[in-house]
This record gives C-alpha cells, sequence and structure tokens, in this order.
C-alpha cells in the first residue's frame, strides 16, 4: 500500500513565536527526525495593528476559540499600537541561524505580517516588490544567500505578489490553500514559480469547535491525508511551537504509528520542478477556508490555454 506523504511547513509571524515557539519546535522535529520548512517574518512585529479584522466575518468566533491573549501574550497584542514592534530578524537572528545550521529549510514569511495580510490588495504592483525585497534583504543578511521559498502572510496572494516571487527567482512557494502542485494564473498572467498548496487544516482552524474535540484532532488531521498525495499541514510557532508542543509531539508520534512517510518540501520542490512540464497552470483564486475569517489564495481549475 502506498504510504501517506506529509510534509511540514511552519509559519512563524511574530517576535514571541520566534524567541519561544521556534527553539523547542525545531529541537522536537530534530529528535522524530522530520524535516520542516520555516518561514520567518523578519521586519516589526505590529502585531497589535490586526485588531482592525474585527469587522471580519468569523474574526470573533476564532478569537474566542483560540484565546489569542493567551497564544500570543498581552505584550505581543501592544506591538505596533502601544508600543513600537520589534524589529524580529535584528532581535532574532541568531535563532534563525541556528534553525538553519539543525538541517531545516528556511524561507520568507513576510516583512510586517500585518500590513501584508491586511493591505496587499491596496498596494500597486511596484510597492509589493519594495515590500518583499525588503524582507528578502532581511533573509540574506541573516542566512548569507537568497532565499528559495515564501509562504504569505494569511495565505494573501496576488498577482502582484506572485511577479515579485518569480523576480527574487524563488524554487517554489506556498501561499494557497487545497490542491495539488500548480504553476499560477492571476490577473491574466501565468507565473514561473510554483505554488504548493497547504492541504490541511491548521490547527486554529479546529480546536476549540465542538464537532473537533480535542482528544480527537490528531486522528481527525490525518484521516484526512491521501495515500501517495502530497500533503502539506501548516503549523504555527506561537501555537504548535508553545501551547501546544506537547500536542504536537503526540501528533508526530501518532502519524508514525500509522506509517506516514514526512518530506520534505524542498526535495518535493525540486523533484517537481525537474518535470515541470507535468506540473499544470491553474487559477490562483481568492475563497473561504472553514475556521478562518477572511478570504484568502485558493487553488482553482486548471488553466490550459492563458494570457502570455
Amino acid at each position: 500500500m502506498t504510504a501517506s506523504r506529509l510534509a511540514i511547513k511552519i509559519d512563524v509571524d511574530t517576535d514571541r513565536g520566534t524567541r519561544e515557539g521556534v527553539p523547542p519546535l525545531a529541537a522536537l522535529l530534530k529528535r522524530h527526525r522530520v524535516p520542516a520548512t520555516f518561514l520567518f517574518s523578519l521586519g516589526p512585529d505590529n502585531t497589535g495593528r490586526a485588531i482592525r479584522r474585527i469587522f471580519r466575518p468569523g474574526f470573533f468566533s476564532k478569537v474566542s476559540r483560540t484565546s489569542v491573549v493567551s497564544t500570543y501574550g498581552l505584550r505581543t497584542l501592544m506591538n505596533g499600537v502601544v508600543l513600537p514592534g520589534p524589529n524580529i530578524a535584528k532581535k532574532n537572528a541568531a535563532i534563525m541561524r541556528a534553525v538553519a545550521d539543525d538541517g531545516f529549510e528556511t524561507g520568507i514569511h513576510c516583512w510586517d505580517h500585518v500590513f501584508w495580510q491586511d493591505k496587499l490588495f491596496s498596494l500597486s504592483e511596484a510597492r509589493v516588490a519594495e515590500e518583499f525585497g525588503k524582507a528578502a534583504r532581511a533573509y540574506h543578511e541573516i542566512f548569507g544567500k537568497a532565499a528559495k521559498t515564501a509562504g504569505a502572510a494569511g495565505w494573501q496572494a496576488n498577482a502582484a505578489s506572485l511577479a515579485a516571487y518569480d523576480a527574487a527567482g524563488l524554487d517554489y512557494a506556498s501561499d494557497v490553500r487545497g490542491g495539488a502542485p500548480f504553476f499560477p494564473v492571476a490577473g491574466g498572467r501565468r507565473f514561473k514559480t510554483m505554488q504548493i498548496p497547504t492541504t490541511l487544516p491548521t490547527l486554529d482552524e479546529l480546536m476549540g469547535r465542538p464537532d473537533y474535540p480535542m482528544e480527537g484532532l490528531a486522528d481527525e488531521l490525518l484521516s484526512r491525508l491521501a495515500p501517495g498525495r502530497l500533503d502539506v499541514y501548516t503549523i504555527h510557532a506561537e501555537i504548535e511551537g508553545m501551547s501546544m508542543i506537547d500536542w504536537f509531539g503526540r501528533f508526530l508520534s501518532r502519524a508514525k504509528e500509522r506509517g506516514v512517510e514526512f518530506v520534505s518540501l524542498a526535495a518535493e520542490a525540486a523533484a517537481l520542478n525537474a518535470r515541470r512540464a507535468d506540473v499544470p497552470f491553474a487559477a490562483l483564486e481568492q475563497g473561504e477556508i472553514d475556521g478562518r475569517s477572511g478570504t484568502l489564495a485558493v487553488r482553482g481549475a486548471v488553466l490550459n490555454e492563458v494570457a502570455a
């Protein structure tokens, strides 16, 4: 029987998540010998400005389920509002380099998480390129080389952000929810940076819901794996790296008991890029995901003919 293949992607959103969530996550994954891709926020932590999302449908439901104050901490929730947002990369460069030294793939999550997540669609293509460029330069300063992967804050992506990825020469990106790897088409343009979508729900989309009791969440997630398919599970340093790290350790053990094969996103991307003609073009669209407020990038229909 073909084994299920699962890749772990880690979004690191905040200063606190970098300091307190990343080191234990790296240690846990190393102990389990599980590869993972850490995507870092590299500019100011302005998490407090996310209060503007209170008008989004579903926002209060998620806040009440995931206990935002205990997850992020009061200090983090004041960043960018009452207190100046600390520069995450400058404060935590040694932690980030240690992750790479431990053999994990690293990449770009964003420069300013709240700004990208809330403002991307109001920005010009030049302004988007500038924002991504700041993150790319910070990454190079830390690691001494160019980033080869990125995954957008809040799964917010459009033609302008895809153009920035192409200009940066990324090997692949992971901005999208649902479906198999594809080359994105948006705004009447086709792009050369392959997307490898997140296929599983995130923990914060399920936890706290009566229909998904905590004691059964690991099995719920594992039941959604499809043998032979590449599945991607996005976790967060602020959740699975902190209050839910024991749960995540049990999830890894449970997955191994079920024969799940943990794979590297970098290796999967390299193999797919070696046979690019087999990877389809598909629309990058905006849609909704159960358990998450607002819209985000989703994989649309396969397109055989697109504008040049």
